[in-house]
């Protein structure tokens, strides 16, 4: 399935730092060679992958910042790929997913799976663009160093906003990017309730979209913080309101504290 726009001026990338390094794991050649011109021409270094088993090859040579990974790959599809690039040790490599629109259950499972954003099919390769430098500066954002972010503390859970980590009795977490960004939220605003389509606009910057990506979202977070994710006491479910955080042990900082990223679409 095709882009739904042709490839025009693409949006430039910021002029500090090295180029980003981008793997675009695609089996259409059409739909693949329009993305990766895309994003070169947006100052981007891109590798690509026609299949899971190449995509996996690529990735550990290529070593990317990010990963557009299309579901639907021959080999091993891109929900098997999403679960062994989460594998590893080390940080969790962003990935942006491509689905088509009727891939709903598969769109969930791979936000379940750690996946960062996806774009529907057909899509606008620069609203792709968009999300892909969204995600990476919410995964490499950082406070100014003149001003370094407090660290958050409740009980034993600790998250380091300049740092980017986190860990519950001294373990250290492995989050995705959007995870750590909405536990940072939380842990901002205790006592607060937010519904889901705060969170979506507040966290991850959209005006609309899937509330379910919320939804994914809270749970697998739950499952790496909560003692119990079945019953959780940290991050609580407000029945027919939203979601809470119920601060325990030390007190994190006021709730204006800001946070770095507030406001980007991805």
């Amino acid at each position: 399935m095709h882009p739904a726009t042709p490839p025009s001026a693409p949006p430039p990338l910021p002029s500090h730092g090295p180029p980003r390094r981008v793997l675009v794991v695609e089996d259409d050649p059409t739909v693949a060679e329009v993305v990766t011109g895309y994003l070169s021409r947006a100052g981007y270094t891109t590798a690509h992958a026609a299949d899971g088993f190449a995509a996996l090859g690529r990735a550990a040579d290529f070593r990317p910042h990010l990963v557009v990974l299309d579901l639907m790959l021959p080999g091993i599809d891109g929900l098997e790929v999403c679960r062994r690039l989460r594998r590893g040790d080390g940080p969790a490599v962003p990935v942006v997913m491509l689905t088509a629109r009727g891939e709903e259950a598969d769109r969930i499972l791979g936000l379940e799976l750690g996946a960062d954003d996806y774009v529907t099919k057909p899509f606008s390769p620069r609203e792709l663009v968009l999300r892909i430098g969204s995600v990476l500066r919410r995964a490499e954002s950082a406070p100014p160093a003149a001003a370094p972010a407090a660290v958050l503390r409740a009980g034993d859970l600790t998250a380091d906003p300049g740092g980017r980590r986190a860990d519950r009795a001294g373990r250290a977490l492995s989050l995705t990017a959007r995870e750590f960004d909405l536990l940072v939220f939380l842990m901002r605003h205790p006592g607060r309730v937010f519904s889901r389509e705060e969170l979506l606009h507040r966290v991850w910057g959209w005006e609309f979209g899937d509330l379910s990506t919320v939804t994914v979202h809270v749970r697998r977070l739950r499952e790496k913080i909560e003692a119990d994710p079945a019953a959780p006491r940290l991050v609580t479910t407000v029945w027919g309101a939203g979601y809470r955080f119920d601060a325990v042990g030390d007190e994190p900082p006021p709730e204006d504290a800001p946070l770095r990223g507030d406001g980007l679409l991805s």
